[in-house]
C-alpha cells in the first residue's frame, strides 16, 4: 500500500517562521508595536500561506494527480506546480480565460508549465461553474482523466477544510505574541484558520485584496466546513483592495517603495503591500490602542 508523501519531511519548510519587529514611526508615535511574521521564508518554492494551505491537501492526495484552479497570474497554481515537481506527482491547472490558449504563456504560467503542470484554459462561464459536479466531470473527461477517483481536486486558492485546519498552526505560533494579527485575504482560508489558532483575547484581521463584500460569508462557510462552526475572533476591513485583485495604484507603489527603503524588506504588491498600507492607515486613524502589538503576516515575495 502506497503511503501518502510527507511534504514536511521531503521539503523541509522553515517552521515556525521568523517573527521580526520593525521600528516604524507611524506606529511608534501611536504607542503601537509592529511585528512581521515572515511566512515568505517558509520555503523558496511554496512560501507563506501556500505551504500552510497546500501541505494538508498534498498529504490527502497521496500521490494522485492534483487538479486545481486559478487565474493567469495565480500564485496558487505556481505553488501547486512546484510541489508536483518537488514531490513527484502530476498536476493540472484549470486557468480562467479561454482566450489565453492561443497566446504565449506569461511568466507565471510558463513557470507552471516548466514545473510539469498541464494547463487547461476554459471560458469564464465554465470557470464560474467549476464546482458543479457535471462541469467538473466534463473537465476531467476532456483532460483524459477517465477515473475521477485518481484525481484529487483542490479549490481555487487552495482554500478547503484541510487548508483551514493547516492554517491554525499559524495562529498557534502567535499565541501570546500579539493583540491583533493581520493577513491579506484572497479566498479567506488563511484568515479562517488563523483566527481559530489564536488564543482567547487575540483578534485576527483580514484585509481583502478583492472587492465585492463576499469574503465574510466565505470565511464563515470555511470555518463551518473545518470546525463545524465559528472559531476565534476575526473581522475584515475591505477598504484597501485598490480596485480589486491584480489592481494597484501609484499611491500603493509609492507606499511600498517607501516601506522597502525604511525596513529593507522587498514588498509584494498584490497582497502584502495592501495589507501593510491598510495597517498603516489604521494606526494613523487610532484604530489600535496605545500599548498594542500588531503582527502583519508576510505571505509572499515580489
Amino acid at each position: 500500500m502506497n503511503r501518502p508523501p510527507d511534504p514536511e519531511a521531503l521539503l523541509r519548510p522553515r517552521l515556525p517562521s521568523p517573527l521580526e519587529e520593525v521600528h516604524d514611526d507611524r506606529f511608534a508615535r501611536r504607542g503601537v508595536r509592529l511585528l512581521l511574521k515572515r511566512d515568505d521564508l517558509i520555503h523558496p518554492d511554496l512560501p507563506g500561506n501556500k505551504w500552510r494551505k497546500l501541505a494538508p491537501s498534498l498529504r490527502a492526495a497521496a500521490g494522485r494527480t492534483v487538479l486545481t484552479f486559478g487565474g493567469a497570474y495565480s500564485n496558487h497554481l505556481r505553488a501547486t506546480a512546484a510541489a508536483g515537481r518537488l514531490l513527484g506527482f502530476r498536476t493540472i491547472g484549470v486557468v480562467r480565460g479561454d482566450e489565453l490558449a492561443g497566446r504565449p504563456l506569461n511568466p507565471s504560467l510558463a513557470r507552471c508549465a516548466a514545473d510539469g503542470m498541464t494547463l487547461r484554459f476554459v471560458d469564464r462561464a465554465t470557470y464560474r461553474a467549476k464546482a458543479d459536479p457535471e462541469v467538473l466531470a466534463g473537465l476531467l473527461g476532456a483532460l483524459g482523466e477517465s477515473d475521477p477517483g485518481e484525481c484529487f481536486v483542490v479549490p481555487e486558492g487552495g482554500s478547503n477544510a484541510l487548508a483551514v485546519r493547516g492554517c491554525t498552526e499559524l495562529g498557534r505560533e502567535l499565541r501570546g505574541r500579539a493583540d491583533v494579527v493581520a493577513v491579506a485575504c484572497g479566498t479567506g482560508g488563511t484568515l479562517a484558520g488563523l483566527a481559530a489558532g489564536l488564543a482567547p483575547g487575540q483578534r485576527a484581521l483580514g484585509v481583502p485584496v478583492l472587492r465585492g463584500g463576499f469574503l465574510g460569508e466565505a470565511v464563515r462557510e470555511l470555518q463551518r466546513e473545518a470546525f463545524g462552526g465559528p472559531e476565534g475572533t476575526w473581522s475584515l476591513d475591505e477598504r484597501f483592495h485598490f480596485g480589486g485583485y491584480g489592481r494597484t495604484a501609484p499611491e500603493l507603489h509609492a507606499f511600498a517603495d517607501d516601506f522597502e527603503q525604511r525596513h529593507a524588506l522587498p514588498v509584494e504588491r498584490l497582497y502584502v503591500a495592501k495589507l501593510l498600507f491598510g495597517l498603516t492607515a489604521l494606526a494613523e486613524e487610532g484604530a489600535f490602542p496605545a500599548g498594542a502589538t500588531v503582527v502583519a503576516v508576510v505571505t509572499g515575495r515580489p
